[in-house]
């Protein structure tokens, strides 16, 4: 029975950093507007850098905001496929943040009771083989992100409404490509960052508890 305990615990650990490392780049508004200033992405279109982030930020509560039922942003009109497109995003949001409040509770509890027992050590081996993941993963996108970004969009959808005309979907025009790049980045940076700290952590603990 404590097997199946443990086994269900080191889960909810890891779902909850992950849909936690995917909620905080998701939510990341601050990385857009980097990439609309610097990459002057108001030139592309006729509306100004405020707006252009105004109109990201209505996206970005329609993805997440179970509420809000329909996909009205003010300046940019989008296709049925587009629609259907971020209907099926949304779904995904939604699940990573399901995901994200179920687990966590259960997962601060388990680094509780890993704390109170002094074992914080059996974090090491999990997280340093768990830190290798973002490292490959980084590695396929250095080597071509165009086609680790098609795979990753085949494999999370069953249609091709990903594939924005901007005659139809004009936002496409302000999310370029080098932007999701970022965001896989970003995702990868954090979860690789909650590793290693977990890895630090868990030696320190094992460092102090044998002095």
């Amino acid at each position: 029975m404590n097997r199946v305990k443990n086994g269900l615990m080191w889960s909810c650990l890891f779902l909850a950093i992950v849909s936690l490392a995917i909620f905080l780049t998701i939510n990341s508004v601050w990385l857009y507007s980097l990439n609309v200033r610097l990459g002057h992405l108001s030139k592309l279109v006729t509306i100004s850098s405020h707006r252009i982030i105004q109109n990201y930020v209505q996206l970005l509560a329609y993805l997440q905001l179970p509420w809000i039922g329909h996909l009205d942003m003010m300046d940019f009109p989008s296709s049925p496929s587009g629609l259907q497109h971020f209907k099926d995003v949304k779904n995904l949001f939604l699940l990573n943040n399901a995901v994200l409040i179920i687990t966590i509770g259960p997962a601060i509890y388990w680094l509780r009771q890993l704390i109170l027992r002094r074992q914080v050590w059996r974090l090491i081996r999990p997280f340093q083989v768990a830190a290798v993941v973002p490292v490959m993963a980084g590695l396929m996108m250095l080597v071509n992100f165009n086609q680790f970004f098609i795979t990753f969009h085949k494999l999370l959808f069953r249609n091709s409404d990903w594939l924005f005309n901007p005659q139809f979907d004009p936002v496409i025009t302000v999310l370029p490509e080098s932007f999701f790049s970022q965001c896989f980045v970003l995702a990868f940076g954090l979860f690789e960052l909650m590793m290693l700290l977990g890895v630090w952590y868990g030696k320190r603990s094992f460092s102090q508890f044998n002095q």
